[in-house]
């Protein structure tokens, strides 16, 4: 009785370890760590950055745009012909609703009619006001929940006329488990959905 009781409490508390154990986007760059919550409500972007970081895509890229007051970009750098060849391209997930406030972390495109997402470039709000005038065009898919010190102080540093900074950003990203208390530590209320 005792032992069966003990297995039940054990796989009670495994489950209840899995479900308070979540998936966060860890990039760590020569600037400092940020650490994105990545929303379940927009599955494709979510599954496509896991792949990406898991597969170590982004180690050779880096921090490649950076403006004040607008965002701070990395992945793969923009290109004359844009994303046409990639093969990255994710249908928009907007019925999610997500907008373009601080912190924002989003997906990059060109301007394709379809507003196909680039899952292997992402961006990161750092407009304090948001940048609303986004919200329906590009895809959002996260949130910084650590980091955006480290934000601010990429925008700032010195950069060509194209905005990349003299001076690369490097950046490993990684996912990284982390426990409803650690996050809710961090100040971000988890949402509901997940």
């Amino acid at each position: 009785m005792k032992k069966a009781f003990l297995l039940l409490f054990l796989l009670g508390s495994s489950a209840y370890a899995q479900k308070n154990t979540y998936q966060v986007g860890q990039i760590k760059t020569s600037m400092g760590e940020i650490l994105v919550w990545l929303y379940d409500d927009a599955p494709k972007h979510k599954k496509a950055f896991i792949e990406l970081a898991e597969e170590g895509y982004w180690s050779d890229y880096t921090f490649n745009r950076v403006i004040e007051n607008f965002v701070a970009q990395g992945g793969c750098p923009d290109v004359p012909e844009g994303f046409a060849y990639s093969v990255h391209l994710l249908e928009p997930e907007f019925e999610a609703g997500h907008k373009h406030v601080y912190g924002a972390f989003g997906a990059g495109r060109d301007d394709n009619p379809g507003k196909l997402s680039a899952a292997c470039q992402f961006y990161i709000v750092q407009n304090k006001d948001g940048i609303p005038r986004l919200d329906g065009d590009y895809m959002i898919y996260g949130q910084v929940i650590k980091g955006m010190d480290v934000v601010d102080k990429m925008v700032k540093v010195e950069k060509d006329k194209s905005n990349k900074p003299l001076t690369p950003i490097t950046m490993e990203v990684n996912v990284i488990k982390m426990k409803r208390r650690q996050i809710e530590a961090l100040g971000f209320e988890i949402p509901k959905i997940n």
